[in-house]
Order: structure tokens, then sequence, then C-alpha cells
């Protein structure tokens, strides 16, 4: 092996080939050390996200009751406040206006010390700067002293220093009003376009979590039917209506109203609310830092479970309602079918990163478990009957936990060429290599037929399915578990199955096949088999998703040869009716002959086809599925899977979200 050098020797690397990036220049650079979500789509809307956080820290200082939010047609947004509004006068260290110094300098702003905001969301104080810094412009005028002050810059660079633009006119009753358009030359990832659905619920569970008015308008008519689209969110019942809104319409209470619990414990402020549902799930507890969203919990959710099984473990013990004989509840069981809001304020909070997914405050932790120990407790003795009701829940989670053990040995995961439990129509790979591993889930024997054909074996398995599967929102456990497609399902990809209790984990080091791709019909039957699909991967098997192993091929629904392609078959092969319409006008436009082939299902075509227009790595187009907020993927759900039928239609039509990606 030989190694080329440089020219030059030790002493040519000096201090003159140290380069330091600092301010403005060192985001621009490296933006993913400094917004959560790089340049992608997470970190686009966590632009938005920075500049609404100061509306509502203002908000909980007691100064702001309304924020407004505004998406204009040419991308850009405004997010305006009634608060205190942003200094304007010069900063004796800095001898600048402290709303520049605000706008374009790392760590500088009012949550670092106690004076202006008891509680906020800021760990790093650089959400304003880092907005700044990303964006074309952003522009900023301040209602203060009966006079609007006005300041603006462009990617980061001061251009118009403040100045007083004159009285404030009578209709102004904003005090802060910032208006930015994420640079385009930053965030190239995707098409630039703010996600109407993603902040209107961020914005709705602000409005559950903080009681203040916040209104969302869109200008961008395209998107809604020529029309200006406008909510306005003003949540007076607090977390209490949240966790009641969490349950979906169609979904059977065990109980009315809502169990709420507040405190202060150790200058730790708590708020907790939860209900009952007839369901089976136990992970739908959100928690809230500061009003930030902690994804994976952290100090509060391990101390709010930690009283609540304590709690209740006590309650059934003490009133005897666990019969003798019975499986004893565990933790998951006296958990099932909660759906639970826990709030913490903390003055000096410590999240684990930048992404703020998780609080690692142990007092948060210490006044959760305080404070729910004794309501919860105080609750259950004056109302018997709901304390009876919730541990009889847990009783027949238990008891449904005990019937799906003998469902265990599906759900081990062994070498594949000595796992009896694979499924008998899967037509696996030859690569044992999960990384390179892909599974295609067909619909039907005759699309598995020219999958299995048309498929690159070493590394593309093939599972054709019988049918649409079972509808897993609403069925138990064990009749989930006696299933045959789910059983092949779970057999195929080898990681186990989400259930509760030690014989049910799933375990991602297991999976087998890296990228699993759901590949029906383009029509819709084929878009409901593939939402009971995703319903059963987010309800069971959601660390698939999480992780980002899980994929929806897109088939195509045209062949269009034009001219001469009509001699030799050779054409173009189109997935919309959009581009249909537009090769078709060019086709007219030129003269030419056309000829359409529309393909009304993956069975229509040959496996040279399928091969080439959906399983190729180099020519086709997967869309790869996300899970956001669990808020928005249950009112998903909701929609696909609910009784009504018509809204499920008009959702798998016109809704779908989906981040497009090539692979």
């Amino acid at each position: 092996m030989s190694f080329s050098h440089a020219a030059g020797t030790a002493d040519d690397y000096n201090a003159d080939q140290i380069s330091v990036l600092e301010g403005m220049d060192a985001v621009r650079k490296r933006p993913g050390m400094y917004v959560q979500g790089g340049t992608g789509i997470d970190g686009y809307h966590q632009l938005l996200t920075e500049i609404i956080d100061n509306g509502i820290d203002e908000g909980l200082a007691g100064f702001a009751g309304e924020i407004q939010i505004v998406l204009h047609a040419d991308g850009s947004a405004t997010v305006t406040d009634d608060g205190r509004g942003i200094p304007v006068d010069i900063m004796k260290s800095k001898g600048r206006p402290a709303i520049e110094v605000i706008f374009s300098e790392l760590h500088a702003g009012g949550k670092f010390g106690q004076g202006a905001y008891k509680v906020s969301g800021g760990l790093h104080g650089v959400g304003s700067t880092v907005v700044n810094a990303l964006s074309t412009y952003l522009d900023v005028t301040v209602n203060k002293h009966k006079q609007l002050h006005h300041i603006r810059f462009e990617r980061g660079v001061l251009v118009q220093p403040l100045e007083v633009l004159g009285a404030t006119p009578k209709d102004v009753k904003w005090s802060t009003k910032v208006s930015f358009h994420p640079d385009p030359t930053i965030f190239k990832e995707f098409d630039n376009q703010f996600d109407y659905l993603r902040i209107r619920n961020r914005l709705r569970e602000l409005a559950y979590l903080t009681g203040l008015k916040i209104v969302i308008r869109d200008e961008r008519t395209e998107l809604h039917g020529g029309e200006i689209k406008e909510e306005v969110f003003h949540e007076k019942g607090g977390i209490a209506n949240f966790a009641r809104a969490l349950v979906t319409d169609d979904t059977k209470l065990l109980y009315d109203q809502p169990v709420v619990m507040r405190g202060t414990h150790a200058e730790v402020e708590v708020e907790v609310a939860f209900i009952h549902a007839n369901t089976y799930a136990s992970d739908n507890i959100l928690t809230y830092a500061n009003m930030i969203r902690t994804r994976d919990g952290g100090t509060p959710l391990t101390g709010f479970k930690t009283a609540y099984t304590r709690v209740l473990n006590k309650y059934a013990k003490d009133k005897n309602l666990i019969k003798a004989g019975n499986p004893v509840p565990s933790g998951d069981d006296l958990l099932e079918g909660i759906y639970c809001v826990v709030s913490v304020k903390v003055g000096d909070p410590q999240f684990e990163s930048q992404a703020k997914v998780k609080l690692l405050n142990s007092e948060a932790q210490t006044a959760v478990n305080a404070i729910v120990g004794e309501k919860f407790a105080q609750f259950l003795e004056e109302n018997p009957k709901i304390g009876k009701t919730i541990v009889e829940k847990a009783a027949e989670a238990a008891r449904a936990r005990d019937a799906a053990r003998k469902a265990r040995d599906i759900v081990r995961r062994s070498n594949p060429l000595e796992n009896d439990d694979l499924p008998g129509k899967l037509a696996d790979c030859s690569s044992q290599d999960p990384a390179e591993s892909e599974l295609f889930i067909v619909e039907g024997n005759s699309a598995g037929g020219s999958a299995k054909g048309g498929r690159e074996r070493r590394f593309q398995a093939i599972l054709p399915l019988r049918g649409k599967i079972l509808n897993v929102e609403k069925a138990e456990l064990n009749k989930i578990l006696k299933n045959a497609e789910i059983r092949s399902l779970i057999g195929a990809i080898g990681a186990g199955f989400d259930g509760k209790g030690e014989e049910m984990r799933f375990d991602l080091e297991n999976l087998r096949y890296h990228k699993i791709v759901i590949m029906t019909d383009a029509d819709m039957d084929g878009g409901h088999i593939t939402t009971l699909l995703l319903t059963f991967f987010f309800r069971f098997m959601r660390p698939i998703v999480e992780q980002g192993h899980l994929y929806i091929a897109q088939p195509p629904l045209y062949k269009i040869t034009v001219g001469a392609q009509t001699k030799n078959n050779k054409g173009v092969y189109l997935f919309t009716n959009e581009e249909l319409k537009e090769h078709v006008a060019d086709a007219v436009k030129a003269g030419k002959k056309y000829e359409i082939q529309r393909f009304k299902g993956l069975g229509e075509m040959n496996a040279e086809q399928l091969w080439e227009t959906t399983m190729n790595p180099e020519t086709r187009v997967l869309k790869r599925v996300s899970i956001d907020d669990l808020i928005i993927a249950n009112e998903i759900f909701d929609a696909l899977m609910g009784s009504e039928v018509a809204p499920r239609k008009d959702f798998i039509r016109e809704n779908a979200r989906f981040a497009e990606i090539s692979v």
C-alpha cells in the first residue's frame, strides 16, 4: 500500500492556517450546529418556532395575550405579539441598540438572568440570531413608547439600522412584528415551503398549554382552494381539554372528565391531566418543559410513571381489586388506555441537547412524583368508581398479555436459515446484511409474482399479502396476533412486536431489513391497504418508523410513448396526472402521435417494468414515512381508520403527508 504526501514540511502548518468562524459566518457555514434539524425540513420549521417561542415567553411572563402568525404567498412568515416590545434603547456595554444586539450576537437576550423572564424555553440563547443568519432577510418593527421602530437585516448583515418610522397608528395593537424568509441557498433539501398542518398543530398545543390566543393565517391560496385560510386557537380549558383532545372522537372513554393535578414543589410548577379510554396503547403521554415538547420525556415522565403506578398498585391492593389467581398488572398494563399531558415549568431547564428531546432536571422528577403521588391518591379515595374502572382496565390488559404469551415464538429472531417461523410465502434475499437488505410488502399474489421475477435476489425480499390485513386500531392484542397476515409480517421483519411484557419486546437490532417498502396499487383499495399497514407499524412497530426504515413505493400511473417511441415501445413513465397533462400538451404542440398506457395495478406490469419503475435503486422514487408529532399522528389515524368512511377516503386522496426522497 502506498500513500501520497502533500508538498511541504511540518513547519508550514502554523497559526496562519487556523481559521476562526465567528458570529453569523459560523452559523451560515455550519447551520446544523445551531439549529435543531439542520438544513432539512425540521430545521426550516425550527426558524419559525424560535420566533414564535419569543412571543410565548412574553405570554408566560404575563405580558402578552395574543400571538399571530402569517404565512405569506412568497414563502416568508410574520410573527406578531402584544407583549412589551423588544427593547430599542442603547446597551451601555455594547454601545448599540439592544434590538440590534439581540438579532446579531449569539447568546444575547433576556433569558439568561431572572430579570426579564422567570420561565422560558430558551437554553442556548441563539434562536433570534440564528433565524437572522439563515434568512435572506429579517425585518423587525417594534411598537414602543408610542412610536414604531424599525430595523432590517439581510443574510445576517445589518442593512437598515434602527430608525423611528413615526407615531404608532391607532389600529396597531401588536408590540413586536418579525418578518423573515428562510434562505433557499441554505435549505436546499426540499421545496422550501412551510407545512401548515405541522405549524397549526404546534400552535394548538401551545394554546392548550398557555391559555394564550393564537391566530394562524395562511395566504398561500393555492393550497386552500383559492382562499386564505385562518384559524384561531384560544383553549381556556387548559391541559384538561388537551388530554381530552388526544382521544379520537369515536373512541369510548372509561369516565367522562379528565383527572387534573396541579401544584408547586421546590419552585417547580407542575400540571398533569389524564383520561382513560378503551384502547390498547400505553404510550400516549406527552411531556412539556416550559412549553417545549420533550419527545423522549426525561425526568418529568419518570416522575409521573413512578408516582402513578405506585399509587394505583397500592390502591388496587388496599381495595382487593385484583382477584386471586389472575396475573398481576405490570407497569404497562396500568398505563394501558391512558391519554396524558405532563407539563412542568422550571427556572433553569437543562435539556439533553439542542434538540431538547429530554429534560434532565432532577428537581422536575421529584416535583412531579410528589404532586402526582399526593393528588392522585386523594382523587382515588374521593372517586372510588373511577378508581375501580382504571384498575379493571389494567387487569384486563394483564389477562390479554398473558393470553398473548403463546405468540412469543413468532417474535423471536434467529438465523434466517434456521428460523422455522419465517412465512412460507416470503421470497427472501440471499444477503444476510440488514443494512443492504430490503423487504417489499406487496399487495396480492399477482403483483407478488411480478415483484419476485423482477427483483434483485441478492438484497431484495418479497412478502405478498393476501387482501387487506386486520385493522389493528380497535382489535385486541390476542386477536391481532392470531391474524395470519400480521404473523407473516412479524416473522419476516424479525425484530419482535411492541406489545406488553418481557415476551413481546421489540428490538431494532434484530431488524432483518433496513428498508421496509410498502408496495400497493395506486388506487383507493391500494391506499386503504397502505393505511392499514401504516396503522400496524405506528401502533406496534413504531421504532421502525421513527428510525426511518419504513418507505412507500411509488409505482407509475401511466406510460406515454410519443412519435418514433411507439415503434420500439420505448416511452416515459409518469407518476401523476399533472405529468401526463404536460407530456400530452407537448406532444400535441409538436404535432406528434402519442399512446398512453394506464396501469391500474401492479399486476398489470411485467417483471421488467416493475423493476425499472419501482424497484431499481437507480431509478425508483420512494417515500420515507415519518412522524413528527404524536398529536398529528393520532389525528391522521383517526381520519384513516375511524368509523366514518367519507373522511377516510378524502384524507387518503388529498391529505397524505410524507417526505419524498429519491433512494
